[in-house]
């Protein structure tokens, strides 16, 4: 009897269709079609606290938006974005790093330590 509820979900589960993990579209990341320099990532201070900095992205302003909302979501942290510059509150320079070098970008640090 006390199975009996792991029966029937079994049951449930071999009647839908297997379906299997997708890999990952294009449009769900940021495409970097007409960045050729690196992007540089660099700590700043704003009313004293610190902030990291995304400059120097090329391509349009929904690429930027999209690019830093992915980045904003990863770190945990809020921020903004615009004329190709994204700002991050807080000091995330070796993470923004790593996410957008598994993306495809050429990332150029600096002040890292």
């Amino acid at each position: 009897m006390k199975n009996d509820w792991r029966d029937k979900l079994n049951g449930l589960k071999s009647g839908l269709p297997q379906v299997e993990d997708a890999p990952v579209s294009a449009e769900a990341k940021p495409q970097k079609k007409r960045q050729s320099d690196p992007l540089r990532i660099e700590l700043d201070k704003r009313n004293g606290k610190p902030a990291t900095l995304i400059t120097e992205f090329q391509g349009k302003d929904d690429e930027l938006k999209e690019l830093a909302k992915m980045l904003k979501v990863k770190c945990g942290a809020g921020g903004s974005s615009r004329d190709g510059e994204i700002l991050i509150q807080g000091d995330f320079r070796m993470k923004i790093a790593e996410i957008l070098l598994e993306i495809g970008f050429k990332v150029k640090r600096i002040n890292f330590k």
